[in-house]
């Protein structure tokens, strides 16, 4: 077993990762140790890394990353998986098993939760710490390239869709083609509903089209588009930005269903007035707890679902995370850990 690995961590908020050699991590009782073979670059990795500060209680320097596929290569205390074992490294590495939130099958939204790559450290190193219980299969298959942004961006793309309530005949707009809107197109479709995307580059348009979107608009002809065929009865927001809350309530349904899933901190005009008179419902997701993990990589493997993946080095994740903050990617970054150091 290696003493040593090659780790990105965030040393100083809103400065570039630190690629160096840390101790390789041991597991303790209930842990596995995975080798990663990959893992994603998640726009929340941005947001950390840019944060006011270091979130609390997490390792100070902190190794981001919550998108890593990886074997078991060590075994703590009461673990039973075998070594070897293909397991993913998600968002969530524990919650607290007792509270409300986790008794009604909604530990994502634990209030004490623990993350890789936010509260522990996560996967953007050749090594990472899971717990067993949290730690995801990844059914034969899915290779472990495509399968790293399953981690993160697409189970929460899924978990959005469930909450959207589709089925045939209803129509789904997705907003913001990105990685994550990608994944939505796909799942989306797989309810019958007809779906619709939107967004600001013609070229996102275009692999929608690629992915299945029923029709395709630009950002300032949505509304009059969505209209004509007949309103929105969905909406999923994918797009970093509160400038689309004029489109939605253009387009909408009445009792439509708006669910948030991208994460923007500036707040929208919500009149309750107009609540009132149409019965649209609200709400947001957080990226999926284990049950849905486990159903969607078994949909994603059975359906083929899977976006465009760059493969890159890990001492080349700065750079990989600044053309993500641009949006110059056409679906989403992997670190191969291949082609470490």
């Amino acid at each position: 077993m290696n003493e040593m690995m090659w780790a990105a961590q965030l040393v100083e908020r809103r400065q570039p990762l630190r690629v160096s050699r840390v101790p390789v991590p041991r597991p303790g009782p209930g842990e596995l140790l995975l080798k990663l073979e990959t893992s994603g670059i998640c726009h929340t990795d941005l947001h950390v890394a840019d944060g006011q500060a270091f979130p609390s209680g997490a390792p100070e320097p902190l190794t981001l990353g919550h998108e890593g596929i990886g074997r078991v290569v060590e075994k703590g205390e009461g673990t039973t998986v075998p070594l070897g074992t293909r397991l993913g490294a998600p968002w969530l590495h524990d919650s607290c098993e007792h509270c409300r939130s986790c008794l009604t099958g909604w530990e994502s939204y634990c209030p004490t939760q623990r993350a890789h790559g936010y509260t522990v450290n996560g996967s953007f190193a050749e090594y990472v710490i899971v717990q067993e219980r949290y730690a995801a299969v990844i059914p034969e298959g899915l290779g472990s390239l495509p399968a790293a942004p399953l981690m993160c961006a697409g189970v929460t793309a899924y978990g959005g869709v469930m909450k959207a309530d589709l089925a045939p005949g209803k129509l789904a707009v997705i907003i913001g083609c990105g990685g994550l809107g990608q994944y939505g197109i796909q799942i989306a479709k797989l309810t019958g509903a007809t779906v619709v995307a939107v967004d600001t580059n013609p070229l996102k348009l275009d692999e929608a089209r690629t992915l299945g979107a029923d029709e395709c608009f630009l950002a300032e002809k949505a509304v009059e588009g969505v209209k004509a065929l007949g309103g929105a009865d969905a909406v999923l927001n994918f797009a970093p930005s509160n400038r689309i809350w004029p489109m939605v309530t253009g387009m909408v349904n009445n009792f439509a269903t708006i669910v948030s899933v991208a994460m923007v901190a500036e707040p929208v005009p919500l009149v309750l007035e107009w609540l009132t008179y149409n019965g649209c419902r609200i709400t947001g997701t957080s990226v999926g707890t284990r049950q849905q993990m486990h159903d969607f990589l078994a949909l994603a493997r059975r359906n083929g679902i899977g976006i465009d993946v760059e493969p890159v080095a890990l001492q080349d994740v700065n750079h990989a995370m600044q053309r993500l903050a641009r949006g110059d990617v056409k679906g989403r970054f992997v670190i191969d850990f291949a082609r470490s150091p």
